[in-house]
């Protein structure tokens, strides 16, 4: 008589967590191309005042007359809001499942100090993004009590660099992003996994690879127009 190990309500939550797992690296991706484009566009500092401000308003009217103005960005926004609900919804049912399925010692130990990083580290990106849309979006507040003033608020390229002349500021942006390479090389490997791109030795390589190229292009990218700032090289 044949017999299965697995129980429908085994099968079942199998299922659901291939799901939320393709959730995770579908969402996880989604954020990686925002990243790229961003950093791409905090970049845009190094080429002075007009330029980056000049970029700032250009994001404001693409597509315009098609979109109204700064239509582009609340899709982006929408996009990117309904992307971390999903990719935070799945990683705590994730993490949940986890901790239910480890029954011995060995597996513990074995994936504790990925899996805590991979927590901690992203309830704490979870909040700087909530700090940043707070300093650089939704509020406007300039940190620089030597730069304070309504008409800063009005001028991104004035805003920023006055944010990061104050060391705090750029302390809390640096350890962000230490916290960013290290979610993005390990999440940029398991988003390739998760697909089945790891289906060889060559290609699980390959995969390890492109996650800490992409952590450290993404970081990289980042942290250059705040640490020019912060050592006078922008001003």
């Amino acid at each position: 008589m044949p017999t299965t190990t697995l129980t429908p309500r085994g099968t079942t939550a199998r299922g659901t967590t291939i799901a939320l797992k393709l959730l995770m690296a579908v969402t996880g991706l989604v954020f990686v191309g925002y990243l790229l484009l961003h950093m791409y566009g905090n970049l845009k500092a190094l080429t002075g005042e007009e330029g980056f401000n000049e970029y700032a308003e250009h994001l404001r009217t693409f597509l315009t007359p098609m979109l109204p103005y700064g239509g582009l960005l609340w899709i982006v926004r929408v996009v990117l809001l309904l992307s971390i609900v999903g990719h935070v919804y799945a990683a705590f049912k994730l993490w949940s499942r986890a901790g239910e399925a480890r029954r011995t010692k060995y597996a513990a130990v074995k994936t504790a100090a990925t899996s805590k990083w991979m927590r901690w580290g992203g309830v704490f990106l979870l909040v700087f993004i909530v700090w940043h849309l707070l300093h650089f979006t939704i509020i406007k507040i300039s940190p620089n009590s030597e730069k304070q003033g309504s008409n800063i608020t009005q001028n991104p390229y004035e805003l920023v660099v006055a944010s990061f002349q104050v060391p705090w500021m750029t302390l809390i942006y640096v350890l962000a992003m230490i916290a960013l390479f290290m979610h993005l090389k390990h999440g940029v490997y398991s988003a390739q996994q998760t697909l089945g791109w790891t289906g060889s030795p060559k290609a699980h390589a390959r995969a390890k690879t492109i996650g800490l190229a992409v952590a450290a292009l993404i970081v990289v990218g980042f942290l250059i127009p705040p640490l020019s700032i912060a050592f006078g090289l922008i001003d």
